[in-house]
């Protein structure tokens, strides 16, 4: 029997946006009881309420699941801010940048709840996926979809492999990769509604984690989000072992992050045998050999010393604090350079024009913040000041709440292109959860011209595959389930 339901069922609570909105709440109240007792009372106390605010404005019953981690992570990223002020025992404003801090905080808040009104106006009115797109899922059979997540993976290789091949294509090859989500975002959500495949699944989520510590990034955290997004989109029963399941969850996530935090500076140098490169010059082997080592040291780490380079890694306000300065005393001298370049970019496909210029945050970020970069470059990684610094630089405030509301409609209108296609519901959310991790893996600190590319690349990209490749693979779906149904019906006798 199906465990989808459409309506709500009395007595029963699911993972939805209605318990996400309680739990915030609930977070919002009891982090207001404790405001008093912060260095920055009203910035802790505002910083707790704003998931409510943007769960309020966002969750409605057609709003695709991973909405919800397109606004909750770019909160967390700000509201760590407030956090590390705690532990550093001073207000926001009292760091190197000032009142700025303290400015940026609140204007990248404000802009957040900005994107989500323009974003959920954006969605209004979506047609309502029927109950059989809702249920269609259900019909398939967890071997058939390991099958399909299989494919996905030698696919999104071979994709990734032609971009590098041929450098014009690299940004198209790149995001028609992201096949592999929308294939492990729907094995999660058939195991999550019918309680079946679940071997499949927790090898299939193993074998991501493992995969993710091989490359120069922490891409491992994006299996974490796509099971959760998964479960929501499933709306699964919430009971204690629920519960008790996100918890050891999300304590993985945390531990393994850690990990990371306190081992990636060594292990980028070790595996491209240079301070300041991204490309892998180390075999497989031997890096999982060297994680290993690592892992089987763990006694020797600073937990909490890798807790703080984590939360201050993960605030990105700071930045936006020395851009306020910066431009309040030395204006841009070309208006509306950020929004011009980034338009300039998109509208030059590289496969057309082979000679354009690599986008480098780095660059931007010494122009518009002032200050030195060379650590992360040492790293081999950039740093932006992300596309609210930017449009503050453009539009100031609060004008740059109309750049970021243009970017709200933008996100939404390809969101809605997809939730309105005839695919089973779960393929849509699948989708979604592609385009919107794209969007929004590096949360507040991604570029404008990295938005506004991505955005359009993805569109045109995955329009393509849910036109003819998608189908192709959804009649296999149902052509096998409808083959081992026949099979299982008892033979007719004369």
């Amino acid at each position: 029997m199906s465990t989808i339901t459409l309506t709500r069922t009395p007595g029963v609570t699911r993972l939805d946006y209605d318990l996400l909105r309680r739990a915030a709440l609930v977070f919002a109240i009891a982090n207001l009881l404790l405001a008093p007792l912060m260095v920055d009372p009203l910035a802790y106390a505002g910083g707790a309420a704003t998931p409510w605010v943007l769960l309020r404005i966002i969750g409605t019953p057609t709003m695709p699941a991973a909405a919800a981690y397109l606004f909750l992570w770019q909160w967390m990223q700000v509201f760590a801010r407030i956090l590390q002020a705690q532990i550093d025992g001073e207000p926001l404003g009292a760091g190197i940048h000032g009142s700025n801090v303290t400015r940026a905080y609140w204007y990248m808040l404000t802009s957040l709840v900005m994107l989500a009104v323009t974003f959920r106006v954006t969605l209004s009115g979506l047609r309502p996926a029927s109950y059989a797109e809702a249920v269609a899922h259900e019909r398939w059979r967890p071997a058939d979809l390991i099958i399909v997540y299989i494919g996905a993976i030698a696919v999104s290789l071979a994709f990734a492999f032609a971009g590098r091949l041929v450098p014009p294509l690299f940004q198209a090859m790149d995001v028609a990769s992201r096949l592999k989500i929308v294939a492990l975002f729907v094995l999660c959500a058939y195991t999550f509604s019918t309680g079946q495949g679940m071997k499949f699944m927790l090898g299939a989520v193993f074998f991501e984690i493992l995969v993710g510590f091989t490359g120069f990034f922490s891409d491992f955290r994006g299996v974490f989000i796509y099971v959760a997004v998964a479960a929501i989109a499933s709306r699964i029963r919430w009971s204690t072992m629920s519960s008790v399941a996100a918890v050891v969850w999300v304590s993985m996530l945390l531990v393994l992050a850690l990990f990371w935090t306190s081992v990636k500076n060594d292990y980028r140098i070790y595996a491209s045998q240079s301070e300041e490169s991204q490309e892998i010059k180390v075999p497989l082997s031997e890096r999982m050999a060297y994680l290993g080592d690592k892992l089987t040291s763990v006694d020797g780490i600073d937990w909490s010393d890798a807790a703080y380079t984590l939360l201050i890694r993960l605030a990105y306000v700071d930045i936006f604090g020395a851009v306020i300065g910066v431009q309040e005393a030395s204006p841009e001298p070309e208006p509306y350079r950020q929004w011009s370049e980034a338009f300039g970019h998109v509208f030059q496909p590289r496969f057309l024009f082979p000679d354009k210029p690599q986008l480098l945050d780095s660059d931007v970020y010494m122009r518009l913040a002032r200050s030195d970069p060379a650590e992360h470059a040492r790293m081999g990684t950039s740093i932006s000041v992300g596309y609210m610094g930017e449009n503050f630089v453009d539009l100031g405030f609060p004008g740059m709440l109309f750049g970021i509301g243009f970017l709200g409609v933008m996100l939404g209108l390809v969101t809605r292109f997809f939730m309105s296609s005839h695919l089973p519901l779960v393929v849509r959310e699948a989708i979604v959860m592609g385009f919107i991790f794209s969007m929004a893996r590096d949360g507040v600190e991604v570029s404008l011209p990295k938005v506004l590319g991505g955005m359009f690349m993805f569109f045109l990209v995955f329009s393509l595959l849910a036109k003819f490749g998608f189908p192709i693979v959804i009649r296999w779906l149902d052509t096998r389930a409808a083959e081992a149904r026949a099979k299982a019906l008892p033979s007719a006798r004369p």
